[in-house]
């Protein structure tokens, strides 16, 4: 089974690194036949990362507010709502997943999602917040569970 682990984020926009720093703590932890790949990619350009792949897990931030900074959730793409976006540049995962079963693309069957509650996804050039920078190695974990059930 071809599988891809995609670490969404920005590493100079404070919490919103969580993503990318967590997918480079998994690069030589894994199965070295699992793609990881560190992107800032979002909208509809992210479906290159996943066309091809047979199971994919995606780690990112969230901000729901729901759950104090650090948290882990995962979540099922079904359950994301639609980003009713004006363009395709700010679409989201069920736009994207909506244009690759139109398209009939290879894209993973199995997905799952990893978020990590943030607090801060505004300030450019800041440290992360210490609830959130102590998640990495539980999700990092967390991701190493699901690829080896």
């Amino acid at each position: 089974m071809k599988t891809v682990v995609v670490g969404l984020g920005n590493e100079i926009i404070a919490d919103d690194a969580v993503g990318v720093l967590a997918a480079h703590a998994l690069k030589g932890t894994i199965d070295p036949a699992v793609d990881v790949i560190e992107t800032s990619v979002h909208g509809m350009a992210l479906l290159d990362y996943f066309i091809g792949y047979d199971r994919a897990i995606l780690i990112d931030c969230i901000q729901s507010g729901n759950n104090p900074p650090g948290t882990i959730t995962e979540i099922a793409p079904s359950g994301l709502a639609p980003a009713y976006a004006k363009s395709p540049h700010f679409a989201g995962l069920p736009e994207m997943m909506a244009l690759a079963e139109q398209l009939q693309l290879h894209f993973p069957k199995d997905f799952k999602i990893f978020a990590v509650e943030v607090a801060d996804t505004q300030t450019l050039g800041g440290e992360m917040t210490h609830a959130v920078r102590a998640a990495i190695p539980e999700v990092c974990e967390r991701v190493r569970q699901a690829l080896n059930p």
